[in-house]
């Protein structure tokens, strides 16, 4: 090669130089943007789900708030002109409602009411007023004694009135007791204790919550333990074969099921064994347990698998059997995963509706289940009811229903979250 053409070709490369340095530092910068703009979205993500989540808590919580209440009205009730005579061993018996019912407690209280309020306002109180003034005087039989002041529930005409709705003879009749102070909205403790009714002042919470206890622990009981099981044995001891290849693919489809099928199973199946405990916890359970059960699983081989071989070569080299390494070793460290794929297939059962309609939990049930065989509804089923009622008073209950079935949710999964970083351990 001549000296002239090294000299060019030596002259050539410094001008290449400056714009490979402004093409990379011109990539470089989109880079940048391309990553600030990413950061951006994701932020961008995360804010409007928090927003979302607060407007969400907002909302149930101010509509809630007045579902914990209800309207009640102020009747004296003069006890001299018709004696109770009921001692404290007399009411601590079981039937000392009915008791007080005998002597005349329901005309004491109505007549005390219209001398009160006048024969509109009386004739518009709730049919099971009397009740809770014989409740006040179980827990304190003092009060069955000269004259003594109630705040017992309004009917619903007076509540509509009292909160905005009804007629407008209604509304001049709630607004004159409410300026005469013998009308206002008292917390409804009465509403965490209660079953279902028909009155929304007479509605009850504690009935659908049990029932949703029950189920729960139905669903747990069952799926749980089945369901690690499997894992372990799909995990650790099936051999590598097209059988076990088809259950993988088979539990992985059951896990996207739409939950009417499992209703539609359990509709089939287990109510024709137990054709007797329609609307039972422990149909409910055994249905959504097999809904809830592909969830463990797959959360259980997946934890089961980040459990590290050097555990299972260091145990095994120590003179352990297999099923020592399974139990005593993978198994307790494997824990905190499994326990985070139960966290979410029992939330996803707790709210759950379809499979439980299908199996007849959407009866009227007046009252809370005695066992895992008697007639029961469970929170996310009454709340559909209650949010199918017209009156205004069902929608304030239906509500704080939902900050019940919130709270009844945190609980769980809290002590579940709990149990998880109880067991966790790290390697």
């Amino acid at each position: 090669m001549s000296d002239t053409s090294l000299t060019d070709s030596a002259a050539a490369q410094p001008a290449l130089g400056p714009t490979r340095s402004v093409a990379f530092e011109a990539r470089l910068k989109r880079r940048y943007r391309a990553e600030k703009r990413f950061k951006a979205m994701g932020l961008g993500a995360i804010l409007f789900s928090v927003a979302m989540l607060l407007i969400l808590l907002v909302t149930m919580v101010g509509n809630g708030i007045g579902g914990f209440k209800r309207a009640e009205v102020q009747v004296p009730v003069d006890f001299a002109a018709v004696g109770i005579s009921a001692t404290p061993e007399m009411l601590n018996q079981p039937g000392a409602m009915e008791l007080l019912r005998a002597q005349g407690l329901p005309e004491l209280v109505e007549f005390s009411a219209e001398q009160a309020l006048g024969p509109v306002a009386a004739a518009d109180l709730s049919p099971n007023a009397w009740q809770d003034v014989g409740k006040a005087i179980i827990a304190d039989p003092s009060r069955a004694q000269g004259q003594q002041t109630f705040w017992i529930p309004a009917g619903g005409d007076l509540a509509k009135a009292y909160s905005g709705d009804g007629s407008t003879e209604e509304k001049a009749l709630a607004a004159k007791l409410s300026a005469e102070g013998k009308l206002a909205q008292h917390f409804d403790g009465g509403f965490l204790t209660r079953s279902d009714a028909t009155d929304p002042q007479e509605v009850g919470i504690w009935g659908a919550l049990k029932g949703s206890i029950l189920t729960m622990i139905v669903t747990l009981v069952l799926a749980f333990p089945i369901g690690v099981l499997a894992a372990l044995y799909l995990e650790e001891y099936a051999p590598k074969n097209w059988w076990t290849d088809l259950i993988e693919v088979s539990i992985n489809n059951l896990a996207a099921v739409p939950s009417i099928i499992f209703g539609l199973l359990g509709l089939a199946v287990f109510l024709w064994l137990f054709p007797d405990m329609r609307s039972a916890p422990l149909i409910g359970g055994m249905t959504l347990a097999l809904m809830t059960m592909p969830v463990i699983v797959i959360a259980g081989r997946n934890a089961i698998k980040a459990v590290p071989p050097s555990i299972r070569d260091g145990a095994l080299a120590v003179g352990a059997s297999p099923v020592q390494v399974v139990f005593h070793h993978v198994l307790p460290l494997a824990l905190p995963g499994i326990l985070t794929g139960t966290i979410i297939g029992m939330a996803r059962a707790l709210g759950e509706t379809a499979p439980l309609l299908m199996i007849g939990m959407r009866a009227f049930v007046a009252s809370p289940p005695d066992g895992l065989t008697s007639p029961a509804t469970v929170l996310p089923v009454q709340i559909f009811l209650w949010s199918d009622e017209i009156d205004r008073g069902f929608v304030e209950r239906t509500s704080a229903a939902i900050i019940v079935l919130l709270l009844f949710l945190l609980a769980m999964n809290g002590l579940a979250i709990y149990l998880r970083n109880k067991f966790e351990k790290t390697w």
